[in-house]
């Protein structure tokens, strides 16, 4: 008996621990809104000298 009274004080624990699910997280709480970044024309404009930097060509790694 004393084994059956164990498994019971565990099954206890276990209810007591797991037996109901978390309360329920609203999806305005799941979410942030937040401001763009304004448009920065700096960081927008073309380098045409040193846009081959930024692409990978088989012929250049090659050295071809």
């Amino acid at each position: 008996m004393e084994s059956q009274s164990l498994v019971d004080g565990a099954a206890a624990v276990r209810h007591a621990r797991f037996g109901a699910l978390p309360e329920r997280v609203r999806f305005e709480d799941m979410t942030e809104e937040k401001q763009a970044t304004p448009n920065d024309p700096a960081r927008d404009t073309r380098n045409a000298e040193a846009s081959w930097t930024t692409f990978s060509c088989l012929a250049t790694d090659l050295g071809l």
